[in-house]
């Protein structure tokens, strides 16, 4: 990558030597077979879940007289409960909506939380080699606690609940996110443009924001689009533990749990919400692997 002078001061900028490929790169994950399905499934799970009082046909936490009655598709299923109801006679359809809008909440905080302070740290850590050692000795202590056990941890001095779920997966994030981001900050670090910036007197925020920052975000949203679905199913098992949203809130883990004595005679009450997890999952993989492939620099040909 070479040095050109774009600031009427001398200020040098990096030559944007991307392929016309990668400028269109909304274009090359359409034409992926696999990714675009993925996608636009995806995108399909978020508006309905962001739409869910509009489309959910019932209260979520509305009890019936309709107790365990199986999916439309069973011999005794009926139109009116498309996808059953549970236990206590809630509609299951309206519950998954309303569970996976909070389930992709947790999930997309967390991930923000972690991304955001796991990036800048690992970025400093790779600007400031003096403090290097320092910032990734707390993050190797960091690493040492599974998200389960600090969720668990959390919980003891909190108690249950969506918050306290949030916090433990954004710190459990953050040790990961700072060591990719301060792998990938190196690399950036040992470019001639960072030396031809610091030749021409400027400041190391200025450094920092136009060219540590600015070439190495792809690929730490590529990192964090493939964490986003590691960050679902474990806050989905804590859920699932009983750490996560109470009752009577509509949460996937949670439903999950619940429909786990029932499974010999109502075995949709629980396989519902798990497949709504493994189909989001699968999604943000197969999604976060195609953005990988089509914005890293180093899979281009």
């Amino acid at each position: 990558m070479t040095v050109t002078e774009t600031h009427g001061g001398g200020t040098p900028e990096p030559e944007n030597a991307a392929p016309a490929a990668r400028r269109a790169w909304w274009r090359s994950l359409l034409a992926d077979r696999a990714a675009a399905p993925a996608m636009l499934l995806l995108m399909a799970i978020v508006l309905a879940a962001l739409f869910a009082p509009l489309i959910a046909p019932h209260d979520p936490n509305a009890n019936s007289r309709a107790i365990m009655q199986p999916p439309v598709w069973s011999e005794r299923g009926t139109a009116e409960y498309l996808l059953g109801t549970d236990s206590q006679g809630r509609d299951i359809l309206s519950r998954a909506l309303y569970g996976t809008r909070l389930t992709l909440l947790i999930g997309l905080v967390a991930i923000g939380i972690g991304g955001v302070i796991g990036s800048t740290l690992g970025l400093l850590s790779a600007m400031y080699r003096r403090i290097d050692p320092w910032i990734m000795r707390i993050n190797d202590m960091m690493l040492s606690f599974p998200a389960i056990l600090l969720g668990l941890a959390l919980v003891a001095v909190a108690g249950p609940g969506v918050l306290p779920v949030i916090v433990a997966l954004g710190i459990a994030s953050i040790p990961d996110c700072a060591r990719i981001a301060r792998s990938i900050g190196i690399g950036v670090m040992g470019q001639e443009y960072i030396e031809a910036g610091r030749a021409v007197g400027l400041s190391d925020w200025a450094i920092f924001r136009r060219y540590l920052l600015r070439n190495s975000i792809s690929s730490i949203m590529i990192f964090l689009s493939l964490r986003f679905g590691q960050i679902i199913l474990i806050g989905a098992a804590l859920s699932f533990l009983g750490l996560g949203a109470r009752p009577p809130t509509s949460e996937l883990g949670m439903m999950a749990a619940q429909g786990r004595d029932t499974l010999m005679f109502a075995p949709h009450i629980a396989t519902i919400p798990s497949v709504v997890i493994f189909v989001i999952v699968l999604c943000a993989n197969i999604t976060g692997d195609a953005l990988r492939d089509v914005l890293d620099p180093r899979l281009q040909t």
